[in-house]
C-alpha cells in the first residue's frame, strides 16, 4: 500500500490490519461484542499479537504492525472509517466540505485538542503533517497517496484547506490511514522510540522482543477509554500465544495464529471472534528483467499449478476465503476471480515446457511468520510437482524479509498478507514497488479510477483486478480471516479487521 503500500507493508495481519467517493457502505464493518468502553477502570488489559514493529516510525518504516499499535490509538487523523457502517467520518474534523469541482477540501477542526506533550492541535499542525508526508522525511512509498495534493492551507488556527491537483477519489479515504497521522510540529524528533499524539492512550514502554505498553492520556479530547493500560505482548511462536491465553497470562488472542488450534479453546470459557480481513496473502512473483518469472508462460504455470482449497485447507485449517484478486469483498469493486486460473497440473505443466522452463530453479523467500511458514511449503510442493525446482528460504520478519525482499527485490516468489485497505492501487501500480508490476497500462486505469465518478472509479477498479489476475501479476492464495480469542467479558473486539488499526479505546469489559 503504499503504494505502494508499501504499503505493503503490510503484512501485519494475520500475522500480523461508506458512501464517499472511496466506494460504497460496508454493512458488514463492526464489532463482534457491542458496548466498546465500559467506563474508566484501573485495569490493564494485555493483548497476544505477532510481527512486533521494528521501530515505531511508520514515516520511515515499513510494516503494518506499526499502525496497528499507534493509529488511533495515539495518532489520530482528521477522518476516519467507522466500523459500523463503513462510512468515512470526523475525527480531529469535525466537519468537512469538499468544493464542486472535488478539488479543493477544507476541515474544520475539533476545539480543545492537545498533545500528550501539553502543546495545542492546530490547523498548523496539520499543515505540518500534510506536508510532511510529502517532503523527504516519509521515505516508505506510502506517502504516494498524498502526491494528489496541491497546497495545504491554515487560514485560522481550525481550518484547514487542502487543495488537490486533481480531482481524487482515494484521496479523503487516504487520510484515514497512516499518511494521514496528525503529528506535533515540534514531536518528530525521534519518532522511532517516541511517539507524541492525540490518542486516547500514550506511549509509555516498548521491552524489545517482548511487550508494549501504553497507557491511558489523561488529557484526552473524548471519551476516556476503558482499560486504564494495554499491554501489547508479541510471539514468534502460534502455540506460545495460544498457551499464553491457556494460562491466563494475556486477556486477548488478537489474531489466532494456527486456526487448527481453536479447538483448544471451544466449548471453554472463551469466546472466539470469527470474521474477515483485508488481508490478501500474496503470493508475489519477481517480474524484473532477467528473472524466470519474467516470462509470463511460467507466471501462468504457477497460478495453474496451486490448488488453493487444498493449500488453505492444509495450511489454515480450510479457514478464509478464496478471492482470485487483490480485492477483499468488502471493496466495492470485488470480483470472485478464482475462476481465471483454475487449478490444472496438466495446463502448468504444458506452460512450462512451452517456456523451456523444466527444472527452472525458484526462490521462494518467505517472513517467519506463521501463515507465511505453513503455506510455503505446500506451494514448494505443487510448483515442484509441476517441473519448477523451489528452494525455500525463511527470513527473519520483518528486518530480514524488509531488506531482502522488499527493498533490494532479492527475491523469485515471496508470501505475505497485505492488510492496508483499499491497497490494489499501491501494491500493483508502481513498478518500482516489490512487486515489480506495474505496466502503463494499469497505471492509467488507478488513474481513470481515481478521478472518475464513482460508477467510474468502481467499473476501472473492477479492469484492473481482471487485468493484473490475467497478466499473472501474483496469485492470491487466500484471504486471512479475523479470528480472535479472549475473555468472554471483553467488549469492542472488531468482527471484521478492515482497518489498519486496532482500536484498543474501544475495548471494555461487560
Amino acid at each position: 500500500m503504499l503504494a505502494a503500500t508499501a504499503m505493503l507493508a503490510g503484512c501485519n495481519a494475520g500475522a500480523g490490519t461508506g458512501t464517499n467517493t472511496e466506494g460504497g457502505t460496508d454493512p458488514d464493518a463492526g464489532s463482534a461484542t457491542s458496548g466498546g468502553a465500559t467506563g474508566a477502570s484501573d485495569e490493564t488489559v494485555r493483548i497476544g499479537l505477532v510481527a512486533e514493529p521494528a521501530s515505531l516510525d511508520f514515516t520511515t518504516t515499513d510494516g503494518a504492525a506499526i499502525p496497528q499499535l499507534l493509529l488511533d490509538n495515539v495518532y489520530e487523523t482528521l477522518v476516519t472509517v467507522d466500523m459500523a457502517s463503513g462510512d468515512i467520518v470526523g475525527a480531529l474534523a469535525e466537519e468537512w466540505e469538499v468544493s464542486d469541482d472535488r478539488l479543493t477540501y477544507t476541515f474544520h477542526l475539533k476545539d480543545g485538542v492537545t498533545f500528550s506533550d501539553g502543546a495545542e492541535f492546530t490547523a498548523e499542525d496539520a499543515k505540518f503533517s500534510l506536508e510532511r508526508v510529502k517532503s523527504d522525511a516519509w521515505t516508505t512509498s506510502l506517502k504516494a497517496q498524498l502526491d494528489v495534493i496541491d497546497t495545504v492551507e491554515a487560514p485560522d488556527a481550525s481550518t484547514v484547506v487542502v487543495t488537490l491537483a486533481q480531482p481524487s477519489n482515494r484521496f479523503l479515504y487516504a487520510l484515514t490511514t497512516r499518511v494521514g497521522a496528525m503529528f506535533d510540529t515540534e514531536g518528530t524528533d525521534n519518532l522511532a522510540e517516541d511517539a507524541i499524539g492525540t490518542g486516547p492512550y500514550l506511549f509509555k514502554d516498548w521491552q524489545r522482543g517482548s511487550m508494549i505498553t501504553l497507557e491511558r492520556n489523561p488529557d484526552y479530547h473524548g471519551e476516556a477509554p476503558h482499560f486504564a493500560g494495554v499491554e501489547m505482548h508479541y510471539f514468534k511462536d502460534a502455540n506460545a500465544l495460544n498457551n499464553a491465553m491457556l494460562t491466563d497470562a494475556i486477556d486477548v488472542v488478537s489474531t489466532v495464529q494456527a486456526p487448527e488450534s481453536l479447538v483448544e479453546f471451544e466449548g471453554g470459557d472463551y469466546q472466539i471472534v470469527e470474521g474477515t480481513t483485508n488481508g490478501e496473502v500474496v503470493l508475489s512473483m519477481n517480474q524484473s528483467e532477467g528473472a524466470p518469472l519474467s516470462d509470463l508462460k511460467l507466471r501462468q504455470a504457477v497460478r495453474h499449478a496451486i490448488d488453493h482449497q487444498t493449500l488453505m485447507d492444509t495450511c489454515w485449517a480450510g479457514r478464509g476465503t478464496l478471492i482470485g484478486t487483490m480485492a477483499p469483498p468488502t471493496d466495492p469493486w470485488y470480483e470472485d476471480r478464482t475462476g481465471d486460473y483454475p487449478f490444472d497440473l496438466d495446463k502448468a505443466k504444458a506452460l512450462v515446457a512451452e517456456a523451456g522452463g523444466e527444472g527452472t530453479a525458484l526462490r521462494l523467500r518467505i517472513p517467519t511468520l506463521p501463515y507465511a511458514v505453513s503455506c510455503g511449503t505446500v506451494v514448494e510442493s505443487m510448483l515442484e510437482e509441476a517441473g519448477f525446482d523451489v528452494t525455500v528460504d525463511e527470513l527473519e520478519f520483518p528486518s530480514a524479509w524488509l531488506e531482502t525482499v522488499f527493498t533490494n527485490k532479492d527475491f523469485d516468489m515471496s508470501i505475505v498478507a497485505h492488510v492496508e485497505p483499499r491497497d490494489m492501487a499501491n501494491v500493483f501500480g508502481n513498478p518500482e514497488y516489490y512487486t515489480t508490476y506495474g505496466t502503463p497500462e494499469i497505471q492509467e486505469l488507478f488513474e481513470a479510477a481515481d478521478t472518475g465518478t464513482e460508477e467510474e472509479q468502481v467499473a476501472k477498479m473492477k479492469e484492473a483486478g481482471a487485468l493484473i489476475s490475467e497478466d499473472a501479476a501474483a496469485d492470491f492464495l487466500f484471504l486471512l480471516p479475523n479470528l480472535m480469542v479472549a475473555d468472554p467479558d471483553i467488549t469492542g473486539l472488531p468482527e471484521n479487521a478492515i482497518k489498519e488499526s486496532f482500536d484498543l479505546a474501544e475495548l471494555g469489559r461487560g
